[in-house]
């Protein structure tokens, strides 16, 4: 009996050491910036920035993040976050928006 419980305990204790568990200050996909806003790709201001860049969204629902700046430690001096911190996939535009972004809560 106590060979079952202590199988069945070990079993539980792995699973829930390798389930990934979001953290507020850490991205589980994408890269931390620090972006002015993050909307839907179909707000005005963002079509108007894509469309610039020639990026078509079209049919995305993704939240893209506004002028976006990498934050490489948290809390380490000159890299806090002001306005929106924020997971996002893809920063390549230079900053100017940032692709599959989900707005976080460093609680800074």
């Amino acid at each position: 009996m106590q060979f079952k419980l202590s199988a069945v305990t070990l079993a539980l204790a792995t699973l829930a050491a390798a389930t990934p568990v979001a953290r507020d200050n850490e991205c589980t996909t994408g890269s931390l910036q620090c972006c002015s806003s993050v909307q839907s790709a179909s707000s005005s201001i963002v079509s108007t920035l894509l469309g610039l860049l020639g990026i078509d969204l079209s049919g995305v629902t993704a939240q893209v993040g506004v002028t976006c700046s990498p934050i490489s430690v948290v809390g380490v001096g000159g890299n806090s976050c002001t306005a929106q911190p924020a997971c996002c996939t893809d920063n390549s535009f230079n900053g100017v928006v940032a692709l599959g972004c989900t707005p976080i809560n460093l609680g800074l």
